[in-house]
């Protein structure tokens, strides 16, 4: 029986997408409530649309999950104040809200190297959004830390980063010697990992490259 009521931050993102596409596929989800800047050119029977400021959310009615998959980068926004408005303010303020929907678990799309007190800014900011999620109160919290994504960014209107092309062909040649939770990792198999896990969390559980891949 469909039962579950969720709501999802991200869903155009690389994993974002593969996490709404899952979500709308499974017969215990009863309502997904996606939160967007812009209109989805999607439509569902299942799938409920709120093109949202995120910075004043609406109220939303009673949850049971979060999912956060928002992400950028500094490049993409443009400084590191702006990077961390994405990146920590918004994903922090849509825990709230689901939080006080009534959302037991969450589930949060981070990244390798997340670590509140690294001197690198992008993972610091990974870091201290884990910290803050954890004491929210949330009965579950299922963190995944995933290496380099693969996925098809064209299909979402982003150009292939260079990095990332570097990194498949190294992962590729070097795949024997690389150990498994720094190889790359397809996004569709972080989102399955997510949506496996969510439903019965208890306590914080921290998935890597490794466990997640399929």
């Amino acid at each position: 029986m469909a039962t579950r009521s969720v709501v999802l931050a991200g869903a155009t993102g690389l994993v974002g997408r593969e996490i709404l596409s899952g979500l709308l596929a499974d017969a215990s989800v009863a309502t997904v409530h996606a939160l967007v800047r812009r209109p989805l050119d999607l439509q569902h029977p299942k799938l409920t649309v709120h093109v949202v400021s995120f910075t004043a959310l609406p109220q939303l009615p009673k949850i049971d999950e979060a999912y956060l998959a928002l992400g950028t980068t500094i490049k993409v926004a443009g400084s590191q104040v702006a990077f961390r408005t994405v990146d920590f303010d918004t994903n922090l303020a849509v825990a709230r809200t689901a939080h006080n929907a009534g959302a037991r678990r969450v589930g949060l799309v981070s990244a390798m190297g997340a670590n509140a007190h690294s001197s690198i800014f992008y993972n610091r900011v990974k870091g201290e959004l884990e910290e803050a999620l954890k004491v929210l109160g949330f009965e579950g919290l299922v963190i995944a830390r995933p290496s380099l994504l693969t996925g098809d960014r064209q299909m979402l209107g982003q150009s292939p980063r260079a990095g990332e092309k570097l990194g498949m062909v190294a992962g590729t040649l070097l795949r024997p010697l690389i150990p498994a939770n720094y190889r790359p990792i397809a996004a569709a198999d972080v989102a399955c990992a997510i949506l496996k896990r969510v439903p019965t969390a208890q306590g914080v559980e921290v998935l890597l490259s490794g466990a997640m891949r399929r």
